[in-house]
This record gives structure tokens, sequence and C-alpha cells, in this order.
């Protein structure tokens, strides 16, 4: 199997997570906070964490509205992906990310995380949750 990078892109952080070394199990790894949309930063970022962990695969959420479609975010997300396939030569898979946040959130709050603590790690644990489908599914 092959490590894989799960990635969650907000406007300002990048939430990070890996996969075990079989591609089974998600783990959180960082939250990236970088400019407003200087997306040069993240993928930079990405770059350092792939020779780091070393990634085969990458997997990205995809933001979407509730009734499917795709919105700035998503378009975003989708020219970072362009941009991460042409720089570093692996590929890279989206997937629909709608409601990780939410869930996230929800998991953080029943585990009695603070509020302050949440907004560090919020996005880091909806990127697990990005990267947990897709390993279950593959």
């Amino acid at each position: 199997m092959e490590r894989v990078l799960g990635l969650d892109l907000g406007s300002r952080t990048l939430g990070v997570a890996v996969s075990d070394p079989l591609g089974m199990i998600a783990r959180t790894v960082e939250t990236f906070r970088f400019e407003e949309d200087d997306y040069d930063a993240a993928l930079k970022r990405t770059g350092d964490l792939i020779k780091e962990y070393s990634i085969k695969r990458i997997v990205l959420g995809l933001p979407k509205h509730m009734n499917g479609d795709i919105g700035i975010r998503g378009e975003i997300s989708i020219q970072f992906k362009a941009s991460l396939e042409e720089m570093y030569g692996l590929p890279v898979e989206l997937v629909d990310e709608r409601l990780t946040t939410v869930a996230a959130q929800k998991m953080l709050i029943s585990a009695d995380v603070s509020r302050k603590k949440r907004k560090k790690v919020v996005d880091q644990v909806a990127a697990v949750q990005i990267l947990q489908g897709y390993l279950d599914r593959h």
C-alpha cells in the first residue's frame, strides 16, 4: 500500500492528515496557517509534507453546496488540485467534503474540547474525516 495525504483547504488554513504506511488509518498532522488566499504557501507546505511522509497520493476535499453545485471555494480546490499535480506529479483525488467540518465540530464538542482548542484543530479533524472516508472506500 502507499501513504496518502489528506487535505482540507480553506482560505487561510490547510488541514492535514496522513495515512499509516498500510493505507488503513488516517491521523492528524497539522493545521497549516497562511495569509488569506496565499495558496502558493499552502502548495509549498504540501511539497514539504510529500517529502517528509513519502506520499504517493493526495486526497483533497472538494467543498460543494448542499445541492451539489460547485461554488467559488470548490473552484479554488479544483485549481489547487491542478497545481499539486503539475508541481509534484502525484495523483490527486477530489473527495466531496460536505459536512466534514460540521461532523468534526460535533466530534470535538462531544469529546469536550474547548472552543479555543476546537478552532485550532477542526481543520485537521476534517482532513482526517476526508482521508478516512477515502481509505475506507478503497
